[in-house]
């Protein structure tokens, strides 16, 4: 199946917590990052997802945040570091690439935060993605 999602990150399950509605999942990834996402319980189910489950992660790059280092006292539970390895910028928005050991995540910016945060090919950056933006695919 072709998506266009262009974030599609290969990684195990390591943790199923199900609630009465939803559920999160923890994700090792490949690189050895960890990942949380937050789908339904009917989702995890239906997919048959349990620790040793091969799965993917799944995120659209406008669901991708950066910041130049890690943040504390932030909702969201994603904090992956990478680093930058290409910027394309238009206009009004930008495209970035980031490498996070192993694997590549894409984030859509704007083109006014790039240049405010001097973002430019072997920057160091946290990509930052809420666990209700990561969907998951059964591998």
């Amino acid at each position: 199946m072709s998506l266009s999602i262009r974030n599609q990150i290969a990684g195990t399950v390591t943790a199923v917590t199900v609630g009465e509605a939803m559920a999160t999942v923890k994700v090792r990834l490949e690189g050895g990052q960890d990942l949380t996402a937050a789908i339904t319980a009917e989702a995890v189910k239906e997919l048959g997802l349990v620790v040793g489950s091969s799965v993917k992660a799944l995120v659209k790059a406008t669901e991708v945040a950066l910041a130049t280092g890690s943040v504390e006292g932030l909702s969201i539970r994603n904090q992956i570091a990478g680093t930058v390895v290409d910027v394309a910028a238009g206009p009004a928005m930008a495209s970035v690439k980031v490498d996070v050991n192993g694997g590549g995540l894409t984030a859509a910016i704007t083109a006014d935060a790039v240049q405010a945060l001097g973002l430019a090919a072997g920057s160091s950056v946290v990509a930052l993605i809420k666990s209700t933006e990561v969907s998951l695919q059964a591998a």
